[in-house]
């Protein structure tokens, strides 16, 4: 573990603490301007090299950046994105290249790291940190979770959490601890990022193929998507050091990504193998609605409009039933679509790239007191 480079980026050796705290995050460079602009939505097309740039307020697509035109090559597998919560920076996994880049507004990249078949990310909320697990394409990925500086992309350490597949990765909204989660094992581990002290948690059940987490605005509740057990398991973070298993939430077949409305109110759940979108109130923890749209085929991942109006859901719409990411050969260019939150109903679909898969847009600390832009 580098606990020296921990250690400044935490404000832990004598004299920096007063530096961080005098300095808090986003780094310096991060536009305010990037706010007027208007939020965009990236959508990562892995089959095609491409990302797709949508403006979440008028849900149209502004632009599609091929990766072969900035010298990658065709099978970068572009997988995950997230955002800066002013816009200003936003970052993307390329599981076939090995990189976790950073590109800035105008969509020029001004950063990278390398990293073995990089997979979700998770940005921390008051630190200069991306926090990245590993693809689920690898057979044999590294049992460790990566620990990038967002501001020049230096990558500062590779955490062991011993399990195999790490895939799903989240922070918790207090900044001390990151999760991870194995596709392989009914295994999930909490991180203590200061130091890299490590708190294992075991499953019981059958294989549940751990997905992706979603944290509650709170910081109350981690919920965990079970692929193959087709449930979701929802943890108690009273001790956010030691996620406690409180319930687990049957589901539509293939939960894949959920995702927290800004108020709580809801968890909007994708279901891969259903081709369908849960609504799960997270105050009784039951399943109020399913929703079913023609363009809902393989529904892989969910964020939330920064004014909390909106889900997106981007779509495979692949050949074949498998929630697999070596894939079956698409049958059709991916789909992203919006739903209305008032009203839980699909408004608007955009046609995208082949495989859309992971989703980034950005999540400012503040949100409106209530939904704009549709009812």
């Amino acid at each position: 573990m580098n606990r020296i480079a921990l250690a400044l980026l935490f404000g832990l050796l004598p004299g920096c603490r007063a530096a961080a705290q005098a300095s808090p995050f986003p780094v310096p460079g991060a536009h305010a301007a990037a706010v007027s602009g208007g939020a965009r939505l990236y959508v990562t097309n892995q089959d095609d090299a491409t990302i797709s740039v949508i403006d979440a307020g008028s849900r149209q697509l502004l632009e599609t950046i091929d990766l072969q035109q900035l010298g990658f090559s065709a099978t970068a597998k572009p997988h995950h994105a997230q955002v800066e919560p002013d816009g200003g920076f936003w970052y993307v996994t390329l599981i076939g290249a090995g990189k976790v880049l950073k590109f800035d507004r105008e969509n020029r990249i001004v950063g990278s790291a390398d990293l073995e078949v990089p997979g979700l990310l998770a940005l921390h909320p008051s630190q200069d940190l991306l926090v990245v697990a590993r693809s689920m394409s690898a057979v044999n990925p590294p049992k460790r979770m990566a620990l990038i500086r967002r501001s020049d992309m230096k990558l500062l350490d590779e955490v062991e959490v011993f399990f195999p597949r790490p895939h799903a990765i989240a922070v918790h909204p207090g900044g001390k601890y990151a999760y991870v989660a194995s596709l392989g094992v009914n295994q999930l581990a909490s991180v203590r990022l200061e130091d890299g002290e490590l708190s294992l948690v075991d499953v019981e059940g059958p294989q549940h193929t751990f997905t992706q987490f979603s944290l509650s605005p709170d910081g109350k509740w981690l919920v965990l998507t079970a692929s193959q057990s087709h449930q979701l398991m929802v943890f108690d973070l009273s001790d956010p050091a030691r996620p406690k298993l409180a319930r687990t939430v049957p589901q539509e077949r293939g939960p894949f990504e959920s995702a927290f409305t800004r108020d709580g109110r809801w968890l909007v759940v994708t279901n891969l193998d259903a081709n369908a979108v849960s609504m799960v109130d997270p105050g009784t923890w039951e399943t109020v609605q399913v929703i079913k749209h023609p363009q809902f085929a393989q529904p892989h991942g969910v964020v939330i409009s920064a004014d909390g109006a909106w889900a997106f859901v981007s779509n495979r719409h692949q050949a074949g039933g498998a929630h697999d990411h070596a894939g079956q050969k698409a049958t059709g260019a991916g789909v992203v679509a919006a739903i209305c939150l008032p009203t839980r109903t699909v408004e608007t679909t955009v046609s995208v790239g082949h495989y859309a898969a992971g989703l980034g847009i950005a999540a400012p600390a503040q949100a409106p007191a209530t939904p704009q832009g549709c009812h």
